[in-house]
């Protein structure tokens, strides 16, 4: 019945997994996240030397350990993008209550690592953040809650998700992880405005944000040091933002050649937080705007294919997913160039880490996922069928 109303495209029964996958995915998006994991190993091979002979190591320590953990974050996107929307969805939630869990003993069982935040479990041979890993749960789960509230009678699926946003966001903020916070309250607003938000309410978050913003300046030292620090007219060049933004003046165009960069010698968070600047000294302007470009077709041509998609839950978890990645790559940049205050956040795919690399991996999955091609018709088959009628 459904066919016969909406059309649907031909479903070739038995299809094996693998060719009904390729068929499918957006190979555009994939090709791209490829391309991202491979310029994080070219700039680790520029910027993680010096660290590692700081740190007693092998020069390329932490390019091969990067190497392991995108081995393991690509293949978690394959696997992950071969799934059903549904599989998909209950991965999700079960993944987001273990680490909602996680997050929230953060504070009896979890270290800084001597960085004034606690955010990371020490496992020994690596760390782990839970909140990397929670934001692609989250997202499912409130796009769950808000598609069931589409629903004739069913829940209130908005208030469920504003509530349980609040108290991620406060748990954030407690490490405190300011950027983290700021991104998944983002990412729920950008969900719950294609749900159909009134303008009235997303202006009076707006302000809710700001006075909590205000607040946190006033009784929080570490936010409001970053905030002094992003406003002050001079930039002390012994700080990160020095440093990362002589680097990025002294790259211009084209760098200044491979392995001439001095700014990965200075900066302690070259390698993660800051590895665009290393990007911008030694490879120059051209190779940032490639970057961008990536990001963007992957953000862009997510939400073309979206856009197509007449299932609610479908449309908000995807938008969601690919808003939140491309809003945290802007972010990161947005830091290097003091654009934005410091927030310690990845850059997605390229940044050295084990749980934002893997994370980031299971993310693009879901996403990958959501947006592959399945037999439903365009809208403009329905319109196009009532003017018939």
């Amino acid at each position: 019945m459904t066919e016969m109303v909406y059309g649907a495209v031909p479903v070739r029964d038995g299809e094996p997994i693998l060719p009904k996958w390729w068929r499918t995915v957006d190979k555009w998006s994939m090709s791209c996240i490829l391309m991202l994991f491979g310029v994080g190993l070219l700039l680790g091979f520029a910027a993680s030397p010096p660290l590692a002979a700081k740190n007693g190591f092998e020069p390329f320590h932490y390019v091969q350990r990067q190497a392991l953990f995108g081995s393991l974050a690509v293949m978690a996107m394959m696997l992950t993008s071969m799934m059903t929307p549904v599989l998909v969805r209950r991965l999700a939630v079960l993944g987001f209550i273990v680490a909602f869990a996680a997050l929230a003993l953060l504070p009896f069982f979890g270290t800084d690592f001597g960085k004034g935040a606690t955010r990371w479990y020490s496992l020994g041979f690596a760390s782990l953040q839970p909140s990397e890993f929670l934001k692609p749960g989250f997202v499912v789960a409130a796009a769950w809650m808000m598609a069931a509230s589409l629903e004739i009678n069913g829940p209130p699926g908005k208030t469920w998700s504003f509530a349980l946003c609040i108290s991620i966001v406060l748990m954030l903020a407690l490490q405190p992880d300011f950027g983290q916070a700021c991104l998944v309250l983002f990412g729920w607003g950008v969900m719950y405005f294609v749900a159909g938000a009134p303008m009235v309410l997303l202006v009076l978050m707006a302000g809710l944000v700001v006075i909590a913003g205000t607040v946190a300046y006033a009784n929080s030292e570490h936010f409001a040091r970053r905030i002094d620090g992003f406003l002050s007219a001079d930039v002390d060049p012994t700080a990160q933002l020095g440093y990362a933004t002589n680097a990025i003046r002294q790259g211009g165009l084209f760098g200044v050649g491979v392995g001439e960069g001095e700014v990965k010698r200075y900066l302690p968070d070259a390698h993660t937080d800051f590895i665009i600047a290393v990007a911008a000294e030694e490879y120059g302007l051209v190779l940032v705007l490639c970057v961008i470009a990536l990001y963007s077709i992957v953000v862009v041509r997510s939400l073309l294919r979206l856009v197509r998609e007449r299932d609610p839950f479908i449309r908000l978890a995807g938008t969601g997913l690919a808003s939140m990645f491309g809003v945290q790559a802007m972010i990161n940049m947005g830091v290097a160039v003091r654009l934005l205050p410091a927030k310690g956040m990845t850059l997605p795919f390229v940044s050295y880490g084990g749980s934002s690399v893997i994370a980031s991996g299971i993310a693009v999955g879901m996403l990958l996922a959501f947006t592959r091609t399945r037999p439903q018709g365009e809208i403009s088959d329905i319109l196009g069928r009532g003017r018939l009628r």
